[in-house]
């Protein structure tokens, strides 16, 4: 296996937390939950964390078109097509889950927080059932993103503790001396 930059483990690793604690930080509920002021702390320390995963995503993508990895050459071809598949369904998750975010929002009328930044007020035109429709399809994908990263981190371990191959090892970093 070809071994992973630092960079890319970093992106790799600072994506799954971030996307993580996103998740854990989420006000989830109502719109009237969502947006009251006692969940507006949490709901903008969640935004501002989405839109990192979203811009982690576009640096991920750029260097996994660059420098794509793959199994050991001794995988199984099936291996190889379900570690790829549940690679573009993480990238399609990873995109899709603050996309979504971002619309139900703003078809809700809702600015978008930008963190220390400020505020992004919505360019669309309000569509209150789309954007409820749409935020309602942010909480499934959101959920989703966690059972498959689950899913992904238990591949990992299969291919460290039965396999015994280094395909966990290459993803964490490497110790010095």
């Amino acid at each position: 296996m070809k071994p992973y930059t630092r960079t890319q483990l970093a992106v790799h690793w600072l994506t799954a937390v971030l996307v993580v604690a996103a998740f854990w930080l989420g006000p989830g509920g109502s719109e009237q939950r969502v947006y009251s002021s006692a969940k507006d702390f949490d709901r903008q320390v969640h935004e501002v964390l989405g839109l990192s995963v979203l811009a982690l995503t576009l640096v991920r993508l750029a260097m996994w078109r660059a420098a794509s990895h793959g199994l050991p050459a001794s995988a199984p071809a099936w291996m190889n097509v379900v570690s790829r598949t549940v690679q573009l369904v993480l990238y399609a998750l990873l995109l899709a889950v603050p996309l979504t975010a971002i619309a139900g929002a703003w078809l809700e009328g809702h600015p978008l927080t930008l963190g220390i930044l400020g505020n992004v007020p919505p360019p669309v035109a309000e569509s209150h059932a789309l954007g409820a429709s749409i935020a309602t399809i942010h909480t499934y994908l959101g959920d989703t993103i966690l059972w498959v990263a689950g899913l992904h981190a238990a591949a990992a371990l299969f291919h460290h503790f039965v396999l015994r191959d280094e395909v966990l090892l290459a993803m964490l970093p490497r110790r010095r001396g």
